[in-house]
């Protein structure tokens, strides 16, 4: 054809697919687009541009933020997707609504980009990942074990972890470690734990971190000074 074929008309001449996923990370792309990383269970982590995203009231706008999950139906270029549509089951609005919260569930989404990788399906990070978050909406249980939970969990998911950590533990602070790493990501939040046991198994896991992860996390400075300032 005469002039060539344009992005958008390449795009209608490839086969749609769905896939089931999370938005990692949204950033702005010329002028209306946005370019998302999201996590798959079908596809691990991928690399989608959101055409028009950032135009008022275009229908990709709400989908195309951080937390938003459910399923993306995509056209599958030589290096990136390209979104179409998406059905959203939760946006996790609430996690916004509270700075702390806010900060524990991006540095979750932090991590999980850390490990993620295309074409290595990441149902059981994603699994992990909405369970997290959910459980960082529950009063109930700190965040300070929910993130000690959910760090042990995608490292033992990765394989990098200790069967037993390396300190001598009390007995429920090593039964805590143990649980973690035998229960699936939609059996973690169902317990809580005294501020002794927890300063014990949040320790070790820091350990096991720093140890298997060379990596500086910016959400997690960011999360830590909240912390410090008590807002």
């Amino acid at each position: 054809m005469a002039g060539g074929v344009s992005d958008a008309e390449r795009a209608k001449m490839r086969e749609q697919i769905v896939l089931t996923g999370m938005v990692l990370k949204s950033s702005p792309v010329g002028e209306y687009d946005r370019r998302l990383v999201i996590l798959t269970a079908e596809r691990g982590k991928i690399t989608a541009f959101a055409r028009g995203a950032r135009r008022p009231g275009n229908s990709l706008m709400a989908a195309s933020g951080p937390f938003a999950t459910g399923t993306f139906s995509l056209y599958e270029g030589r290096d990136a997707y390209t979104l179409v549509s998406a059905a959203i089951s939760n946006y996790f609005r609430e996690i916004a609504a509270d700075m702390e919260t806010a900060c524990y569930g991006s540095y979750f989404l932090e991590f999980a980009d850390y490990y993620g990788r295309e074409g290595i399906e990441g149902l059981e990070t994603l699994k992990l990942l909405y369970q997290s978050l959910r459980a960082l909406l529950r009063p109930a249980i700190p965040n300070p074990l929910i993130r000690s939970v959910f760090d042990l969990k995608l490292m033992e998911l990765n394989g990098e972890y200790r069967e037993r950590p390396e300190r001598d533990l009390t007995e429920a602070a090593l039964y805590t470690w143990e649980y973690v790493l035998a229960s699936p990501p939609e059996k973690l939040y169902n317990f809580t734990v005294s501020a002794q046991v927890l300063g014990e198994f949040a320790g070790c896991v820091e350990e096991n971190r720093r140890r298997f992860v060379d990596k500086t996390f910016h959400s997690l400075d960011i999360l830590q000074s909240v912390v410090d300032n008590g807002t």
